[in-house]
């Protein structure tokens, strides 16, 4: 009696996950199908590249330049990843092996500010990045991110779990804590910044309220908010937005299929 309920578990699972994939599939299928098919067949007559290469080339004639978009997308997410890693590994570095005054102070203010949602500091950051002179920059978008509450906190658990003998034999042998964080901490904490680094450029490449914001020219614009303009304004081209659709999301499936040895490790951790 055990096994089949077991099973059906299985059935029941198996069947929502297909369902939660579905969309995807169904939005990778269409971005290879002809207009006419998108629509009224589920597998197409004939696959076609013809959506891929009018946004990556035709698209641009209409003020909508994707392959700039994707690469801005690209640069403005590596760049805030490996900024939150660094800073979040010698914060977290500070916090949890340093003593110094104030040192539970800054920790409990890092908590803290992780419960406000993230809308709740938009306008400060806008009035910030005008005073700045960063409005319609790369800059604008990049700043507000160099830094994550999240990070620093992951860091600083991960660390203490780090024995203090490991760096006092470091220390011995020379190193200051700049080499100590990046030879020894941030390999043993391997796990920790994979988790940190995926979700950070995940969070970074999807976002979309900031960069609307802030940037209104279409050559500096991320890859999701030039799509969403283009949707907006040429929402009859179906084919070619879902071609974009796939481009957008192609990144991130690629990462966790890289990283997800780690991220799995990371989760492990986390439940024990």
């Amino acid at each position: 009696m055990k096994k089949f309920w077991m099973l059906l578990l299985y059935i029941i699972l198996f069947a929502a996950s297909l369902l939660w994939i579905y969309p995807y599939i169904w939005m990778f299928m269409s971005s290879f199908k002809p207009s006419s098919e998108i629509f009224t067949k589920f597998w197409p007559s004939h696959f076609t590249m013809e959506h891929y290469s009018f946004i990556l080339k035709s698209a641009e004639s209409m003020q909508r330049p994707f392959v700039r978009a994707l690469f801005n997308s690209i640069f403005i997410s590596m760049t805030v990843t490996f900024a939150v890693i660094i800073t979040s590994a010698f914060i977290g570095y500070a916090l949890s092996k340093i003593n110094f005054k104030g040192r539970k102070v800054l920790f409990n203010f890092i908590i803290f500010q992780m419960l406000f949602p993230g809308f709740m500091f938009i306008v400060p950051l806008y009035v910030l990045m005008r005073a700045l002179g960063l409005l319609n920059t790369l800059s604008a978008v990049i700043v507000p991110g160099l830094m994550s509450a999240w990070g620093i906190f992951m860091f600083t658990q991960s660390y203490k779990s780090v024995p203090n003998e490991y760096i006092e034999a470091a220390k011995m042998d020379g190193a200051s804590d700049f080499w100590v964080i990046l030879k020894l901490m941030i390999p043993l904490s391997r796990s920790t910044a994979s988790i940190v680094g995926m979700f950070t450029f995940i969070g970074i490449w999807d976002n979309f309220m900031w960069p609307l914001i802030v940037i209104r020219d279409y050559n500096k614009m991320p890859l999701s908010v030039l799509l969403a303009s283009f949707n907006k304004e040429y929402g009859s081209y179906v084919g070619p937005i879902l071609a974009g659709s796939v481009i957008q999301t192609l990144p991130m499936v690629l990462i966790f299929l890289i990283f997800r040895k780690y991220f799995l490790q990371g989760i492990s951790m986390s439940l024990k």
